[in-house]
């Protein structure tokens, strides 16, 4: 009888272990669904957010292209305003040469001295 009361009790124990951990698998799956529905979430957030960062790729190409035209544009007349600072500065130079070099007001023509680049020589009367 004593075999017989505790084949009762292993069963009685084996019935509550299977309750339990029916119960344990059954919140797992809640958990499991509620992770996959937050990962279909964030599945479309990025998505969603892939289309707007793509979006914003192209119109900052665009607007590249855009400014990098416009200076093409621009950059002949910096070139040229270039120019005429350096004939400015060699217009001031020969004017300044022509003022301070010795022998000046008595009309004498004494070159000026040559840094490499052409001098604009100007006859003082």
């Amino acid at each position: 009888m004593i075999i017989e009361i505790s084949i009762a009790f292993a069963a009685l124990a084996f019935c509550c272990l299977v309750y339990y951990i029916a119960r344990t698998l059954q919140k797992a799956m809640t958990t499991l669904g509620e992770t996959n529905h937050t990962l279909k979430e964030v599945r479309n957030a990025v998505h969603g957010l892939t289309q707007e960062a793509s979006q914003f790729i192209h119109t900052a190409n665009q607007m590249t292209r855009e400014v990098k035209g416009k200076i093409e544009t621009i950059d002949p007349l910096l070139e040229s305003v270039h120019d005429v600072g350096e004939v400015l500065h060699n217009v001031t130079e020969s004017v300044k040469n022509a003022t301070t070099r010795p022998g000046a007001a008595s009309g004498t023509d004494t070159p000026p001295k040559s840094n490499g680049q052409p001098q604009l020589r100007v006859k003082v009367k």
